[in-house]
């Protein structure tokens, strides 16, 4: 039997050694989670802002790892969390847990190869030069200042870790020194291995007890077939809401006329002039077809496309093949350079071949609903130019999750948002799990409803697909078995805070804001004294709004684009009476505490946009299976939003402040119960007089 001290034990002992107190969610949350493991049940956890949910379960992993000898993972969306876990939370939770657990627990963090120099790439000048014909010299002389400053840094750097770079470089120029997974020749064939930066990373993470890592590694290490990440049988995923996503972009390919251009002259030196000219005729080839589609889903291929691609894929594996297998350096081999050069080479073909393979079979169902991924053309902007690509992503990831992380694991899931329309069951479904685990709330909301409006409203979700690439889901009849607890907030939200819905505005058109919009805008800001973060669905009205409000009020107004975010944040932070207005990044990644964010403004329900052609193609198939694809996807999609959104109001326990939503749908609508549902239990109200007459006492509270 274990001697090692209880959760919450450990708990008590970290929370003290870090001058903090003792929190019942926290408590409520780590106890959870320690049982989740002991027992192989997944779990989903709902943890407010406060709550302290990085000890929650940082605390009851680490004692399993001590305890088994086993390693458990701890993946991210973001940066900033991974760098608060392993720069502050870890380095500080590990020596107060050494006594009990009789020695000092460790960790690492763990990234892909590619955010690592390359030091066979650098030493052997295998980087090749971008295309003259594509770059403007401009970017060309700043590339090579950069790749330059790389080089140099090489001598000065212990971990090569692109992170660890200021100031940091563009994508462009960190190619030129760093390789993918793919593109790596292997420890064992390259003459940089016992320096490689990757390798001394992977070397450190399999021998610690905690790993961090984030969201697009977790996804790359189950769709690979080898093992990226060491042996674990514990997953803890933060930041969970984003998991879907993350998971979807790494599942995401393209091919443009462009992106063959580049192919073709990256191999070109490797390949015969025919080959060569070949390649570049096909990838013109397909730039005219795509440059004449408009930017919309294909549910079938235009006619002359199957043959365009047919094409593509032949003289990509007929210049794979003339390339030919990679001579590793040695006996009978070529040498570090030209070996990284044809991996290169060979690994970019390769891919390419494989993205269009699964054009071609991406319509072999006459069913789009059944089909496993979704076909788009998308116009992007690059620089001044407009280059049509087509995209091709997964219908669905809930069956490459259930398969290849629910199946091997216990998994963890955790947020301040995870519930949605007031249950678990969305965001399950979204994640291979079936609906109706187990839940264990904090406790009721005491919110007032709005004008007749019933917040507690639950409304079906229906079904979601959970077919997944080249993945067969476990049979439904043995499910993954999964509870899901909401640990609470510190917060007092009725007291603390008002969700002010403008019922009077008219529905908000595609059109400029209106002027009576815009009114109501006003008359807040100048109400709150500025203190506003402005929240927007486009930047398009991010910056109609701030340029109409720097004309109607007095406060500065920064807008998201006339700085670097992180500049722009904290100039908000400093000056109580500066408004920052801006659109997604700001909807989840704004953490001021204070005066200076009593005011937050979000001027619609973030609906997606009706032509998002994956989206769409969800929506469609749940409505296929009889599902409703309207709340299943895109009000789910929009009530996460808005819990993000009405998340950067309150950020400490001395917070006050209002919450206002200029779209009066939130009150109307058939389905504003259901978003009501998703958001903390705000006072809620629809009188403007009684929301202006409370930001404007606290205006008057002395700042400090």
């Amino acid at each position: 039997m274990s001697t090692t001290p209880s959760v919450t034990a450990l708990l008590d002992t970290a929370v003290t050694a870090l001058g903090g107190s003792r929190r019942d969610g926290q408590v409520r949350m780590a106890s959870a989670v320690a049982h989740a493991i002991d027992t192989g049940e997944h779990l989903a956890v709902q943890a407010g802002t406060g709550t302290g949910k990085s000890l929650a379960y940082l605390v009851p992993a680490i004692r399993h790892a001590v305890d088994s000898g086993r390693t458990v993972v701890v993946s991210t969306a973001t940066i900033a969390l991974q760098r608060q876990l392993i720069e502050r939370d870890l380095p500080r939770l590990a020596p107060a847990l050494a006594g009990p657990l009789n020695r000092e627990p460790t960790f690492a963090i763990l990234k892909g190869r590619a955010n690592y120099l390359c030091l066979n790439k650098i030493h052997n000048g295998t980087a090749e030069e971008p295309a003259t014909e594509l770059f403007d010299a401009f970017e060309l002389s700043r590339t090579g200042r950069e790749v330059n400053r790389l080089r140099e840094w090489t001598s000065d750097t212990e971990t090569g870790d692109r992170d660890d770079l200021t100031p940091g470089v563009s994508d462009r120029s960190w190619r030129q020194v760093s390789v993918s997974a793919r593109e790596c020749l292997g420890a064992a064939n390259c003459s940089y291995a016992d320096d490689c930066f990757a390798e001394r990373s992977r070397r450190a993470a399999g021998q610690v007890d905690v790993i961090v890592t984030n969201h697009a590694l977790l996804a790359i290490d189950a769709m690979s077939p080898a093992s990226i990440l060491p042996e674990h049988d514990v997953v803890v995923i933060d930041e969970a809401h984003e998991l879907v996503d993350r998971i979807t972009s790494v599942s995401t390919a393209e091919i443009s006329g462009a992106g063959i251009t580049i192919v073709a002259r990256r191999c070109g030196k490797l390949l015969d002039e025919e080959t060569t000219d070949s390649l570049l005729g096909a990838g013109e080839q397909l730039d005219a077809v795509l440059s004449e589609s408009p930017g919309r889903e294909w549910l079938r291929l235009p006619s002359g496309m199957a043959e365009v691609l047919a094409g593509l894929r032949d003289r990509l594996w007929l210049a794979r093949n003339q390339i030919g297998p990679v001579r590793m350096p040695g006996a009978g081999g070529g040498s570090d350079d030209s070996a990284a050069a044809r991996s290169a080479a060979l690994t970019t073909l390769e891919d390419t071949h494989d993205t269009v393979v699964r054009l071609l079979g991406a319509f072999d169902s006459p069913d789009p609903a059944k089909r496993r991924d979704v076909v788009w053309v998308a116009h992007d902007k690059v620089g001044q130019d407009t280059r049509a690509v087509l995209r091709i992503a997964p219908l669905s990831v809930g069956g490459l999750l259930r398969a290849s992380l629910f199946a091997h694991s216990t998994v963890i899931l955790t947020s301040a948002t995870l519930t949605i329309g007031g249950n678990f069951d969305a965001l399950a479904a979204t994640w291979g799990l079936p609906a109706a685990g187990r839940r264990d709330s904090a406790g009721g909301s005491g919110a007032r409803d709005l004008d007749g409006i019933d917040p507690s409203r639950e409304v079906p979700t229906g079904d979601i697909d959970v077919m997944a690439i080249g993945k067969t889901a476990p049979a439904d009849t043995a499910p993954p078995r999964w509870q899901g607890l909401d640990a609470g907030s510190p917060f007092d939200y009725p007291k603390a805070a008002i969700l002010y819905v403008a019922r009077h505005l008219p529905r908000p058109g595609r059109d400029a804001i209106a002027d009576v919009t815009l009114d109501e805008l006003a008359g807040l800001v100048d109400a709150a004294d500025g203190r506003t973060l402005g929240l927007f669905s486009s930047m398009r009205a991010a910056r109609e709004a701030a340029e109409k409000i720097r004309d109607r009020c007095e406060h500065p107004v920064l807008c998201q684009g006339d700085d670097t975010t992180s500049s722009l944040v904290r100039k908000f932070a400093e000056d109580p009476r500066t408004c920052l207005f801006g659109t997604l990044s700001l909807w989840q990644g704004v953490d001021v505490p204070g005066p200076s964010c009593s005011l937050v403004v979000i001027d619609r329900i973030p609906f997606p946009r009706p032509d998002d052609p994956l989206l769409t193609a969800r929506q469609r198939a749940v409505e296929a299976r009889g599902g409703n694809g309207f709340l299943t996807v895109a009000a789910n999609h929009a009530a996460l939003l808005l819990a993000q959104g009405a998340g950067r109001l309150l950020r400490s326990t001395d917070d006050r402040g209002v919450v206002a939503v200029l779209d009066s749908r939130l009150a109307t609508a058939g389905y504003g119960g259901y978003l009501l549902a998703s958001l903390p239990p705000f006072w809620r109200t629809t009188d403007g007089d009684l929301v202006r007459s409370a930001l404007g006492r606290l205006a008057e509270i002395p700042y400090g």
